[in-house]
């Protein structure tokens, strides 16, 4: 659990259990009205912002760099080469495509194999709407042609889009080591517009929430939790309450890495995780916010040298399952001056 690490970080080691047993998260009886809830909670935050790392700082051989993007939405293949800075792994919060269409995630894996980066993970995100396999019938509102998507499948040789990606691990409710350092991904948001993986907020959304294990040091979910890289444009609140209340009663996993409001961009902390939107893209689809990027510190009785085993643990089956990953490193024509930024306060 890195538990030694943790408190010389931060001098306030990680408790998965307390006095009178596990902690179990409640649902919120404010969560369906996120501005409200939030207005509640706010009080007792130690919000504060933190300043980005300098991506040019030399990497070092006692920690691993890691490099985080989101909401890429097919425009970073067009970027400079030197967009991506250098590090060891890179982390994906989702958004790769604007819609799903397989030609974009193909297009994305064949830009993934051109970074340094010894390993990426990513998950999906909202707009990624071929991963979510719920949205299979409304594909054709996004004017995606599900006998387009199997043609184009077949042709690659592969039956799902998510057997696309060869060059990244990929987790959706899902967990990798690398260099012992546990890494748990999900895509899910609440309820945002009629994109994929939406989930209403509460109970549904405590119930995806309830499958990260505790021992997770680097989260990744596509949604922001309530407060944190969550403000929309509107001054509406897209983050999820009980995801909050998860990271910070529950599982507190030094990192948190997120996406999905492009306008909440940056990097917070609470005193104990440090949160980071890493949007890429900004409101208006223009890929210019920078990569963010952090330092972890090795493990003891781990080196960057070590063999990784890319095994996948997946979460929220009966039984958690184990999955080996292919590669060592391990989707109707979008425009976004087509939809006006829409309000979707609770």
């Amino acid at each position: 659990m890195l538990n030694s690490l943790k408190n010389m970080i931060f001098g306030n080691e990680k408790s998965e259990e307390s006095a009178d047993g596990p902690v179990i998260i409640q649902v919120d009886s404010m969560s369906k009205n996120s501005n409200k809830a939030w207005d509640k909670m706010k009080v007792k935050q130690n919000q504060m912002k933190v300043k980005h790392m300098d991506p040019k700082t030399p990497i070092t051989e006692d920690k691993i760099r890691f490099v985080c993007i989101s909401d890429t939405h097919s425009k970073i293949e067009y970027c400079p080469k030197d967009f991506v800075p250098d590090g060891d792994v890179l982390l994906h919060a989702g958004d790769i495509t604007n819609v799903g269409h397989p030609k974009e995630i193909k297009q994305f894996n064949d830009y993934l194999a051109t970074l340094p980066h010894k390993h990426k993970v990513l998950i999906a995100g909202n707009h990624d709407l071929t991963f979510d396999d719920s949205m299979e019938e409304k594909l054709n509102r996004w004017h995606i042609k599900k006998e387009k998507v199997k043609e184009f499948l077949e042709k690659n040789g592969v039956k799902k889009v998510k057997e696309l990606l060869t060059d990244c691990v990929y987790l959706e409710d899902s967990m990798v080591t690398l260099y012992g350092i546990n890494i748990y991904g999900s895509p899910w948001q609440p309820w945002f517009g009629d994109w994929g993986f939406n989930l209403e907020r509460g109970e549904e959304m405590l119930e995806k929430w309830n499958w990260i294990p505790e021992k997770t040091d680097i989260l990744i979910t596509h949604s922001p939790p309530i407060g944190y890289g969550d403000l929309c444009f509107d001054g509406c609140r897209a983050g999820c309450v009980e995801l909050l209340n998860t990271i910070q009663k529950r599982v507190k996993p030094l990192y948190h890495i997120s996406g999905h409001i492009h306008e909440g961009y940056g990097v917070t902390s609470d005193g104990f995780t440090t949160y980071i939107n890493a949007s890429t893209c900004t409101l208006r689809y223009k890929a210019d916010n920078q990569p963010i990027v952090f330092d972890f510190p090795i493990p003891e009785g781990h080196s960057k040298q070590e063999v990784i085993d890319l095994t996948v643990t997946q979460f929220g089956t009966q039984d958690n399952k184990t999955t080996k990953t292919d590669s060592d490193d391990d989707l109707v024509e979008f425009k976004e001056d087509e939809e006006d930024p829409v309000k979707y306060c609770a």
